[in-house]
């Protein structure tokens, strides 16, 4: 018996499967709530404002995989070399790159080694990234999804050897409400509440619950404003979600962008524009304006919804391509 297996308590051991490792598995997502509780049923993680990564160890490779199936290890090579430097050679785990902007975790930052897919490039970038590990998914030809996720978190422990860049991702347990206050007064994204008991489940799921400090959310771009005044590139994006089948205008965001994004970003919008906007409803502005082909997915930050479905204060975070465009809808609170 592994070292892995063996740390799991003889109580939980009947929910091991004996299982072929998967070459690709769905992650678990949470659900956005608007409650804050503290509970001894639940722990409480930090939400980190990174990338989502599953990472897959064979004697023969490591691969780490994006939300989206999307192959990472390029854009994160000293990741992989950490992987490969583990003792253990069989295992599926689940974790969140993250740069930081001093010590909180920044996804503008972390977007300067998100562009770059040259290992050399990547590494000489100057940007330091982290992977903060919080689940084990399978482990020595085993299936561990159906145990409780802490008897997971004691097996993630003993898989692993924790130096940088690896990181395991601290928890705290029954205290959700003071935990959140703490959090938000750092100036952190939120938290994850989840349910202690619970397996893991290849899909979004109420036993894993967000407390956000700010809102924020992925949108589709479908269009732009021309710039004006010094400005380059473009003005603002116009920016939607899909619901029923459409693409539902949400509104401008025209803050929040640096000179080189403008610059980059502005060259590929112009790279896919097309006659007629892809929203189906909205009041859509109509001078100069461009639409685009609905196929990048823009991180926003915002105040609130409006009552006619716009968002207020909106404010761009970056770029992501680590969830397709049409799977973006609009997010409810539980």
């Amino acid at each position: 018996m592994s070292d892995i297996i063996g740390s799991i308590p003889a109580r939980d051991r009947t929910a091991l499967l004996p299982s072929k490792q998967p070459s690709w598995t769905e992650p678990m997502l949470a659900t956005l709530t608007e409650e804050r509780f503290s509970d001894p049923a639940w722990i409480f993680e930090p939400k980190f404002d990174g990338v989502r990564c599953l990472v897959f160890r064979t004697p023969a490779d490591v691969r780490l995989l994006s939300r989206n199936r999307k192959r990472l290890n390029d854009h994160y090579p000293e990741l992989e070399e950490a992987f490969e430097l583990q003792p253990s050679d069989r295992f599926v785990v689940d974790g969140e790159i993250v740069a930081f902007e001093g010590k909180r975790t920044s996804f503008a930052r972390l977007q300067r080694r998100m562009q770059i897919a040259d290992p050399q490039r990547a590494r000489a970038s100057g940007v330091r990234v982290f992977l903060y590990l919080f689940d084990i998914l399978h482990a020595d030809g085993y299936d561990l999804t159906g145990l409780p996720l802490r008897t997971r978190k004691r097996a993630l422990r003993y898989a692993l050897e924790f130096r940088d860049p690896l990181r395991y991702s601290p928890h705290r347990n029954e205290r959700g409400e003071a935990y959140f206050r703490e959090a938000c007064a750092r100036g952190w994204e939120g938290l994850i509440a989840k349910r202690a008991d619970a397996p893991y489940r290849h899909a979004r799921s109420g036993d894993w619950l967000k407390f956000k400090c700010v809102n924020e959310q992925e949108f589709v771009i479908g269009g732009y404003t021309d710039p004006k005044g010094s400005r380059h590139g473009f003005g603002a994006l116009l920016i939607g979600y899909h619901r029923d089948g459409e693409l539902r205008f949400a509104g401008k965001v025209g803050t929040g962008f640096d000179d080189a994004t403008l610059e980059r970003l502005g060259r590929h919008l112009a790279r896919i524009e097309r006659e007629r906007p892809p929203f189906a409803t909205g009041p859509l502005p109509r001078r100069a304006v461009h639409w685009v082909e609905p196929e990048l997915v823009a991180q926003v930050a915002f105040t609130e919804w409006t009552r006619d479905g716009q968002l207020r204060h909106p404010r761009f975070r970056g770029l992501r391509d680590d969830k397709p465009a049409r799977e973006v809808v609009r997010e409810g609170a539980t």
